[in-house]
């Protein structure tokens, strides 16, 4: 397939009734979406071969032909949150991509060398772009809704729920695996007094931190989660666990019981799939999210069997889709000052995984969990705070 980019305002493409084209139809019509029709959230055709692709390679080839201008969708984010709705699109396994589902299962595709690529592709993409696209942190996490009414009260509200649960004091020191631009640890300390370590892998992040928040009694590190040991009182980690991999939870577990004290709590924030027998996403794994890999319970589960007990589990994966759709409006708003130096196939990219995301979180195809751990059990119990 040519990367000719189409026009959105083309004509149609008027497909051919074959059985491959029949069969779409029919699997979007159960989603109540239709090809070339009148609503918002339908599939326009801008080119053949777009069900030829989608079924041969399942998301990444859908989303490929997203990229190159083959189909649109006004409402890309509605469209998915149809589709996915239905639970039929877990039923379509490519053979083409079979090396790949085998690879998520038999390899160490986040070891300490791997680990780093994400950081290079995604992160470091650089501080302006994403400055543009989120809140005054740069919080590239779920935010809160509950009480909010804009992106910047989302994302307060969930740094305060994050340090509630994890009862900081003043003096505190406190771990933050995957740091991000430093947003929680910012926050902490400002508003908790406590003193924080951060470890990241991206250069471009861990620079900025250092710079904004030189003010403030924080640490960052350019480091491995895997070459911590020393001692924390209580250890929060938002939005990493996704690029650890399935075959270093247990590792990732073992590390954060070593650095915790006896008395303190761990927060774990992540995005988590309904059903551990299933392989990344193609599509994000290619161009989003170099070797994510999304947890189930199970997994997280069998990862702290007899290092911690769970205290508390908390979902609130519907806030995602709320989250997304507020980044996306920044990004479409911001777009004419990076138009030129990443083109209409970016773009289009960009807002294939922005919108798709907020119609799987939507559908409730994926979720986003908040667990607090122990090592030895709150005595008592642990009650949660007014959220």
């Amino acid at each position: 397939m040519s990367s000719q980019m189409f026009s959105q305002d083309a004509a149609p493409f008027i497909p051919d009734h074959t059985r491959l084209h029949r069969a779409t139809a029919d699997l979007l019509g159960k989603a109540a979406i239709k090809i070339n029709g009148p609503h918002p959230w339908d599939m326009q055709l801008k080119a053949p071969g777009v069900p030829e692709r989608a079924f041969s390679q399942g998301n990444l080839g859908l989303g490929e032909a997203y990229m190159d201008g083959a189909w649109e969708a006004e409402e890309l984010d509605e469209f998915f949150a149809r589709l996915l709705s239905t639970r039929m699109t877990d039923q379509i396994k490519p053979l083409r991509l079979l090396g790949h589902v085998l690879a998520a299962k038999l390899l160490n595709r986040q070891d300490m060398k791997r680990a780093r690529q994400v950081g290079e592709v995604h992160y470091d993409l650089g501080n302006d772009f994403y400055a543009a696209m989120l809140d005054s942190r740069l919080t590239y996490t779920c935010g809160y809704w509950e009480h909010a009414g804009n992106l910047e009260e989302a994302q307060t509200a969930k740094l305060d729920m994050i340090c509630r649960k994890l009862q900081l004091k003043p003096g505190m020191r406190v771990l933050d695996i995957g740091c991000g631009w430093g947003s929680f640890m910012s926050y902490a300390a400002e508003h908790y007094g406590v003193h924080c370590v951060g470890v990241s892998i991206s250069k471009e992040q861990v620079s900025w931190a250092q710079q904004r928040y030189a003010h403030l009694p924080l640490e960052f590190r350019l480091q491995d989660y895997r070459e911590l040991n020393e001692p924390f009182d209580a250890i929060a980690s938002v939005g990493m666990f996704e690029h650890v991999g399935r075959k270093n939870y247990r590792t990732y577990m073992e590390v954060a019981h070593r650095c915790l004290k006896k008395d303190g709590l761990f927060l774990l924030h992540t995005i988590g799939k309904n059903m551990r027998k299933s392989a990344p996403d193609p599509w994000i794994d290619k161009y989003i999210f170099p070797n994510g890999d999304l947890p189930s319970i199970g997994q997280v589960g069998d990862a702290a069997d007899n290092l911690f007990v769970v205290e508390d589990l908390h979902n609130f994966g519907a806030d995602y889709d709320k989250t997304l759709m507020a980044w996306y409006r920044n990004f479409s708003y911001a777009w004419p000052r990076f138009e030129k130096d990443l083109g209409n196939r970016f773009y289009r990219m960009w807002r294939y995984y922005l919108l798709s995301c907020a119609g799987a979180f939507r559908a409730r195809d994926i979720q986003l969990w908040q667990w607090v751990l122990s090592k030895e059990g709150v005595r008592d119990g642990y009650r949660r705070t007014r959220v």
